[in-house]
């Protein structure tokens, strides 16, 4: 992976706004997005896309088009949510680099030219509100779920739900966003091996709204939590997960069987119409069942591990054979395109041979 600083021969930026339930004016907020990506001095395109029926929003995006804005608009039959928004942008976008800004009032638009900055030393830079305006149940509410994620992920991040961020386009292509995992990009990307940072962003003004969670709300994000943990340390050791899940529960069965089974032999208890023991076979034919389940897959991994790769080439030094006593004087930089992303090769090159 490449940590090369951006520079004008680069491609364009493609600045991708996933137009979902909440957004405010386009118009002002077009306006202000512009002038933050004009001041990085790169080539830029906007691809605005909207997330099923939002006529208001149309309508402004319409007017723009008509005011002469060179703008891409994407209009999804139904609402599909902000990943396939995403997603869907990311098809059409062509730049090297992908920034993607939510569609309403929550940084401050001077500070995107900082979080494009920040490529120069990472693959994704994810922005984070400071400082964060709320009240103390807001920021009991923020630390009780960033601190559940830092605990099942390992990641150590501030705040998951900025929607502004930057990556390089190779993240982007390697990464498939579904359902609401658009909030868990940057623990995808880690994942993936990409190198990922957080910038820290002026909370806009406008970004006051005090939001009021249905518990429906709160249990669809411990579920997409428990989602990202297994696709962050099982997708590719099932067994791990299955086996020690499975393992356990065989041993509590098997832990209550033997415990009856001493009372049978030596106390003489009597075995019939007592349910610990058909809660003990239960849990015996559960935990097989469950452990077979990680060998089953385990099997489909091995099958497909050929085409599969769990790694990143940051850099690939060559050293070709020599002859003793020949001494190495000149290094050669290239960088590399792959299809893991991009990667600086060095080639040591012999010194041409010197005559008499």
């Amino acid at each position: 992976m490449s940590t090369q600083p951006l520079t004008p021969s680069l491609p364009s930026i493609s600045v991708i706004v996933p137009v979902c339930g909440r957004r405010s004016e386009l118009r002002p907020l077009y306006s202000q997005y512009k002038a933050g990506i004009e001041a990085i001095g790169l080539p830029y395109e906007f691809i605005f896309v909207v997330d099923g029926t939002r006529t208001d929003a149309s309508r402004a995006l319409e007017e723009l088009l008509n005011d002469g804005e060179d703008l891409t608009v994407i209009s999804l039959t139904r609402s599909f949510g902000e990943a396939a928004a995403l997603m869907a942008g990311f098809e059409r976008a062509q730049g090297s680099v992908i920034v993607t800004l939510p569609a309403y009032h929550q940084i401050e638009a001077q500070d995107i030219p900082t979080l494009v900055a920040a490529l120069s030393a990472s693959d994704m830079a994810i922005g984070y509100r400071s400082p964060r305006y709320g009240n103390a149940f807001d920021r009991m509410r923020r630390s009780a779920f960033h601190g559940l994620v830092n605990f099942v992920t390992g990641a150590r991040l501030q705040d998951l739900g900025c929607g502004a961020r930057a990556m390089r386009r190779q993240v982007f292509e390697e990464m498939d966003l579904y359902g609401d995992q658009h909030r868990f990009m940057a623990i995808l990307a880690t994942r993936l091996g990409f190198r990922v940072s957080e910038v820290a962003m002026r909370q806009s003004p406008l970004d006051r709204l005090q939001r009021a969670y249905r518990p429906k709300q709160y249990a669809h994000h411990v579920l997409d939590l428990f989602s990202i943990f297994f696709l962050v340390r099982f997708t590719k050791r099932p067994l791990r997960f299955f086996g020690m899940l499975g393992a356990a529960t065989f041993g509590i069965g098997a832990a209550i069987i033997a415990f009856l089974s001493v009372q049978r032999l030596f106390f003489d208890e009597k075995l019939a119409d007592r349910p610990a023991l058909l809660l003990g076979a239960l849990l015996v034919v559960l935990g097989m069942q469950v452990f077979a389940l990680g060998l089953l897959g385990e099997l489909i991994i091995f099958t497909h591990a050929r085409g599969m790769k769990d790694y990143r080439v940051q850099e690939v030094i060559q050293y070709p054979d020599q002859n003793p006593g020949t001494v190495t004087s000149s290094v050669e930089v290239t960088d590399v395109e792959a299809g893991e992303g991009r990667s600086r090769e060095i080639r040591h090159t012999e010194p041409p041979a010197m005559t008499a």
